[in-house]
């Protein structure tokens, strides 16, 4: 297992790849970082025995700034702070969106300028290496002063309110944390809204989603290219002059793979006299439309990278100087512009994907048998695979609204505008969703076609993504109950073993 050393700044999205993957890692903190930690605690601690009054230190939060809290009483403002805003509903968020955000949440308190305890981060540590996972709630965050809810629900878990899961079962917070050996934590001066200001709710979705995104990038490309095959479509349109001509990174790229994916087809060469002048748009363009996708991503990734190394509660400790700054690094509209942004690139991906679906199914487009069956009529074939397509690239289109325009005032005005970064995360989750189902159904037809030129050759890569399908499906001879072929289908893309499968044989792919 991994283990990942925290120092709250080179914190990198592929340290967080296995976690995004379902994996696991451990964690340990530096030894730099925890005296970052203490010498802001210290400034906290300064604060407190003089009797300051300091915004989140030692007075109540967001409308109520201005009550001062008696010393006596700060254990229990930070409890009070955390429970009451466990206002969080609807499905728990996955385990491995938990997961990393737990990592991103330490990640940023280790970087020495939130005023928690060195004891706390420990604490913490302890508890994700023993694989104590709060269950929280998806919904209630605004993403404008952190995300309150979501972030407040997993600090509660760390106090023993609530549930979490331990080695896969869900129990109370107060059970887990005894099957762990460990103690409920009690949160003193500062450190429950360290633990709830910050945007790792919607980062942690988003790292997540960015990892399937990368995978799908590359399987779009596989499966595009099977489709050529099936379609014989040309490859001119992947020459790299074309690339340069354009100037588009991501163009190069989807042509560098499709050419390294058909290299060596026979289908192509039987084809490349005759007398079909232009290949549809939704062939024809694929390096300007998966192209525009892997641009996307690129920045995507650019803005995560920095963001999981940001400090985003409030306030902000400056141990250097004294200060302790009241700001805005908990709003989230950097992380929800690029979620909206991925998600509405991937809506793309579908769309596309359904065009080539249509031109496969479609025997006035095809040349193919009617709906990819021998006996149309009879069987319907993969008729209905491609209305259920339609259906999933329809759904994204709603879904590709963006979040990020969204803004509606909380805490009686004083969080007046909001980045709705965790509806943007979560809407990107299920268009990627929905994205890797129409993919599954473009393999299928795909390959489908591709069995009545099965006397040609395939690209190498080509080759190699159909085999690896005709390992888990068979081919449509008569109709059957397809819904376990799509499942199998997806399985084989999200789990990243087609683009394995297409690598081996055709050499690397560009994300």
């Amino acid at each position: 297992m991994p283990t990942l050393r925290l120092d709250g700044r080179s914190l990198t999205l592929a340290d967080l790849a296995p976690l995004a993957a379902g994996g696991d890692v451990s964690l340990s903190v530096t030894k730099d970082a925890k005296a970052a930690v203490r010498r802001a605690r210290a400034l906290v601690e300064s604060h407190v025995a003089a009797g300051d009054v300091v915004y989140g230190l030692t007075t109540g939060f967001g409308k109520l700034k201005s009550v001062a809290i008696a010393t006596e009483d700060l254990e229990t403002l930070q409890r009070n702070l955390v429970l009451s805003h466990c206002c969080g509903v609807g499905d728990p968020m996955l385990d491995d969106e938990v997961r990393i955000a737990q990592v991103l949440r330490l990640n940023g308190l280790v970087r020495g300028h939130s005023g928690v305890r060195v004891e706390l981060v420990d604490a913490l540590v302890r508890l994700f290496n023993k694989g104590f996972v709060p269950v929280v709630p998806q919904q209630g965050s605004v993403g404008a002063s952190g995300d309150l809810a979501p972030l407040s629900t997993m600090a509660a878990a760390y106090m023993g309110h609530g549930k979490a899961r331990v080695g896969g079962r869900t129990k109370t917070a107060k059970a887990a944390l005894k099957a762990v050996e460990e103690a409920p934590i009690t949160l003193q001066a500062k450190e429950g809204l360290a633990l709830i200001n910050g945007t790792e709710i919607m980062k942690a979705v988003g790292v997540r989603s960015y990892a399937r995104a990368v995978n799908l990038s590359k399987a779009a490309d596989v499966i595009a290219a099977l489709s050529i095959e099936a379609l014989l479509g040309s490859v001119k349109p992947f020459d790299d002059r074309l690339a340069r001509l354009k100037g588009s990174e991501g163009h190069a790229r989807t042509g560098a793979n499709v050419r390294a994916l058909l290299k060596g087809s026979a289908v192509l060469e039987s084809h490349a006299d005759c007398d079909r002048v232009q290949d549809p748009y939704s062939l024809r363009c694929i390096p300007q439309i998966h192209g525009a996708y892997k641009t996307a991503l690129a920045h995507v990734g650019d803005v995560l990278a920095s963001e999981i190394n940001a400090v985003t509660d409030n306030p902000v400790i400056f141990p250097e100087t004294g200060e302790t700054v009241s700001a805005g690094q908990f709003h989230g509209q950097p992380v929800s512009m690029v979620l909206d942004y991925l998600g509405m690139a991937a809506a793309t991906i579908a769309n596309v994907s359904e065009r080539r679906i249509e031109q496969l199914v479609n025997p006035d487009l095809s040349g193919l048998p009617a709906f990819l069956t021998p006996n149309a009529g009879l069987n319907s074939g993969m008729m209905i695979a491609q209305v259920a397509a339609a259906a999933l690239a329809s759904e994204n289109k709603v879904l590709a609204h963006p979040a990020s325009v969204d803004t509606v005032p909380t805490s009686a005005n004083q969080e007046d505008h909001v980045s709705m970064g965790v509806t943007a995360a979560r809407k990107g989750r299920q268009i990627l969703d929905n994205v890797e189902n129409v993919l599954a159904i473009e393999l299928l037809c795909a390959a489908q076609g591709r069995e009545f030129h099965k006397d040609l050759r395939a690209g190498a890569g080509v080759e190699a993504a159909h085999a690896a399908l005709r390992r888990h499906v068979k081919p449509l001879k008569q109709d059957r109950f397809l819904q376990p072929d799509i499942e199998a289908a997806r399985a084989l893309i999200a789990s990243g073993d087609l683009v394995r499968a297409a690598e081996k044989a055709a050499g690397p792919l560009h994300p």
